[in-house]
Order: C-alpha cells, then structure tokens, then sequence
C-alpha cells in the first residue's frame, strides 16, 4: 500500500511498468523502514551521454527534501545507486533523531 506520492518520469525514455512498479515498492520500503510510512517522492531518469542519469527526491512526513543523484550504464542500476545514497541519508537522519536517549557514556556534550 501506497500512502502518498510517488511518481516516476523520464526524459525522451521509456520506462516499463515493471521498472515503475518497482521503483515505487522500493522507494516505500524505504520509508517503512526507517521513518514512517508517509512519503512524497519523485524519480527521474534521463540520459547521460552513454549512461543513464537518475535523481531521487523524498520528502517524508516531518522531514526535509532528501535527495541524490546517480550515473549507471542502466536504468536499474543508476536507480539503486540513486536510492542508496538516499537510503543512507534516512539511515543518517533516524540515528539522529535517536541520539537524544538519555544514556550514551561514548556521546560528548559541549556546552
């Protein structure tokens, strides 16, 4: 189930229903992972000489935009390259947020 948008685009490319269905699952697996169900993403892919270019957008619910941006000889793969670095800011963002538990003896305060 799919709770927000995801929208998945292309330049002058055309992309399969399989590449956008898969995307999409992709991309809000993420979301239910790491900080919550409700997601707003955009997924382009263009050309790039002779690779293939994609950007991922996600904004999640309380969050700021989070994005990156991948090269790869193929769709799927400049998508996962893209996701990846994207998956790792969420992964960056939750621990963040995590880190304000009252007992961490190796986490130094500065006042």
């Amino acid at each position: 189930m799919i709770n927000g948008t995801i929208t998945v685009g292309s330049a002058h490319l055309e992309l399969g229903e399989s590449f956008r269905d898969q995307a999409q699952r992709r991309i809000q697996d993420a979301a239910d992972k790491y900080l919550g169900n409700r997601v707003t993403a955009s997924l382009h892919v263009a050309r790039a000489g002779g690779d293939f270019r994609c950007s991922v957008n996600k904004q999640m619910s309380g969050q700021g935009m989070m994005s990156a941006e991948a090269l790869g000889e193929s769709v799927p793969r400049a998508f996962r390259a893209a996701n990846n670095k994207v998956e790792k800011l969420l992964r960056r963002t939750k621990r963040l947020q995590r880190e304000d538990r009252a007992h961490q003896p190796d986490r130094i305060i500065t006042a």
